[in-house]
């Protein structure tokens, strides 16, 4: 396991599709990425803490007239999304390994125009809440970056997770548009997911789980 590890990280750090740490214009992709990676003007689309990168890779297919980054930290996950995009010849989808934290490093205002954040750690413990990636701090990050009217979008299994989401969104004045269920597959917003589903998405919801979705957008 720890060999196969190691060669999931030097094959991605070899990857042309892989942004991180100690490659050329790691820190120089801020306001550049359709310049100097995506050589188009096409709209960007974000999936935050993309692990596996299904969704980046799933949209990037339905929607060659968009550019789509995966933001994970974690790089033996983004050698799944990364190799895969490889694979089918996606140029429209590369990957960023990176902290959520460190998001504006990355990105200037406005230069992003949706968000999906898919199946991020729940980050139960109280101590955890910073850890979210729904709660305030980031969801300023996000606010930031976002086009003005852009959506952000946001899938869990977990309920506590989506209760907190949504009392965290109940408590801003600058909330607009929001939508949600706690069932999406039994659910009007059923065709908004195109029918991907991450590798914990399936997992849970063959345990019965019932998936939970919202959208949003900040009044700019």
């Amino acid at each position: 396991m720890a060999r196969q590890k190691t060669r999931r990280f030097e094959e991605t750090f070899k990857a042309q599709n892989v942004i991180e740490e100690n490659k050329p214009h790691y820190m120089q992709m801020k306001g550049n990425w359709n310049r100097d990676f995506f050589h188009n003007d096409q709209p960007i689309t974000l999936e935050i803490g993309c692990g596996r990168g299904e969704y980046s890779v799933g949209l990037a297919r339905i929607y060659p007239e968009r550019n789509f980054i995966g933001v994970d930290i974690k790089g033996d996950r983004l050698w799944a999304g990364s190799r895969q995009a490889t694979q089918e010849n996606l140029g429209n989808v590369c990957f960023l390994r990176a902290q959520v934290q460190q998001i504006e490093d990355f990105f200037e205002p406005d230069e992003v125009s949706c968000i999906w954040i898919t199946f991020p750690d729940p980050r139960p413990r109280d101590r955890d809440i910073k850890r979210r990636l729904t709660n305030p701090r980031f969801l300023e990050h996000y606010k930031q970056l976002l086009k003005p009217g852009g959506m952000v979008y946001f899938k869990t299994d977990n309920t506590p997770l989506f209760e907190y989401t949504l009392e965290v969104l109940s408590e801003r004045t600058d909330i607009t548009d929001l939508e949600y269920t706690f069932n999406l597959y039994e659910s009007e917003y059923m065709d908004e997911h195109h029918g991907i589903k991450t590798k914990f998405e399936q997992k849970f919801h063959d345990l019965g789980e019932d998936i939970k979705y919202l959208k949003f957008r900040f009044d700019q």
